[in-house]
């Protein structure tokens, strides 16, 4: 259900309780409502951050954004969507605090609970992002597992732009492994796809790898 939809029973069910005299109906209304909010509540975090991935400035209420649809997800039984609420509450430490030790736990989390609901892209996202913290603490091979495990579900889904994405993380590992060949050939990859799908953003990062592990 859209939305307006639920917005639009939950105003039915109101009168029902008030009109009809049938109290039980407010409880499918806050429900309803609840699930308007955590849904507001997630997109609206990340449209949060990603004004902090251009401006570098940390806005306090993505975070308590995320831990609002987390806790209404919760509250609703929804492990789909608290999976995806709590692996942004990762991503808010990880990349806005720079806080890792804080992450990992949540990332670790929303993992256990997409699994659950077979949300495979956010088991991408989780993956890929614990990916991050194995190789920001030296441990290559676990971070190349993620990040290759990551990968090809997004190969199954189809995510151009996001197999793009850890393919540049995977040639940041291959030259660390001194494996410059296969850098080269990750990089290159990662242009094919990121123009097939019109990630312009995507090519950026390509052309930042580039330089950073000085490859053609």
């Amino acid at each position: 259900m859209t939305a307006d939809g639920r917005i639009k029973q939950a105003e039915l069910l109101y009168e029902r309780a008030v009109f009809g005299g049938d109290s039980s109906a407010l409880a499918s209304a806050d429900r309803s409502l609840d699930e308007v909010e955590a849904d507001l509540a997630l997109a609206r975090g990340r449209v949060i951050h990603a004004r902090f991935l251009e401006e570098r400035v940390e806005d306090a209420r993505e975070l308590e954004l995320f831990e609002r649809a987390a806790e209404l997800y919760g509250r609703l039984g929804d492990v789909r969507g608290e999976g995806e609420a709590v692996f942004w509450v990762g991503t808010f430490h990880q990349v806005v605090r720079d806080d890792t030790d804080t992450a990992v736990p949540a990332f670790e989390r929303a993992l256990d609970l997409a699994t659950r609901a077979g949300d495979r892209l956010t088991t991408s996202y989780a993956l890929r992002h614990l990916g991050f913290a194995d190789h920001m603490a030296g441990r290559l091979d676990e971070a190349r597992a993620h990040f290759e495990e990551s990968t090809r579900l997004r190969r199954e889904l189809g995510f151009l732009a996001g197999v793009a994405a850890n393919l540049i993380g995977l040639a940041h590992l291959a030259a660390q492994q001194e494996r410059q060949d296969d850098a080269a050939a990750l990089l290159k990859e990662a242009t094919e796809l990121a123009e097939t799908s019109d990630s312009h953003g995507v090519l950026r990062w390509v052309a930042g790898a580039r330089e950073e592990l000085s490859l053609p």
